[in-house]
């Protein structure tokens, strides 16, 4: 799925940068300077939730990025709840999205974040 989006976003004419897991990816946020991260729930060596309330507990929150969005499967409205409330600004369900679709909604995130 990953590679999905980065070749959908490369296509697009987005700069990507992609972790390997949760840990890079929390190393990577925390280093900041995106526009927009699109955070998987599930990961492997830390899930997408147990980085949200890293940031949370730690601080500075998700401040060093513009926005966080979360990807998700079907019937995880409880985690995506959590997730919003640990400053995430929205969701997407990959299960639902055409690429051009996934494409749309991110531009439409990366609008909202400027």
């Amino acid at each position: 799925m990953r590679d999905l989006y980065e070749e959908i976003l490369a296509t697009a004419g987005f700069l990507v940068e992609k972790a390997v897991d949760g840990e890079d990816g929390y190393e990577m946020m925390k280093k900041g300077g995106y526009d927009l991260v699109l955070l998987d729930i599930m990961l492997p060596k830390m899930d997408g939730i147990s980085i949200l309330r890293k940031f949370h507990n730690e601080g500075p929150g998700l401040a060093p990025n513009k926005a966080v969005v979360i990807l998700s499967n079907l019937g995880q409205e409880s985690i995506i709840g959590e997730a919003i409330n640990l400053g995430a600004r929205g969701y997407m369900i990959k299960s639902d999205m055409t690429p051009e679709q996934a494409l749309s909604e991110i531009r439409r995130y990366l609008s909202e974040s400027f």
